[in-house]
């Protein structure tokens, strides 16, 4: 195993995880109700993808 000689300072341990950053998603609308809707994904509304029936969504009463 490799040991440093040395104590790496913050600044340099930080300079290296500057490209560790989060990416916000990517958000579309859906082709059957218009809401928002992660790309690649099923619409949560409406259950369309694509504009295919995907999931069957229960009705609530």
């Amino acid at each position: 195993m490799a040991h440093p000689k040395h104590k790496h300072s913050k600044t340099r341990r930080d300079k290296r995880r500057t490209h560790y950053k989060a990416t916000a998603p990517t958000v579309s609308t859906c082709s059957n109700c218009g809401s928002s809707v992660q790309y690649h994904r099923v619409c949560p509304e409406c259950g369309y993808y694509r504009g295919k029936l995907a999931v069957e969504k229960k009705a609530i009463a």
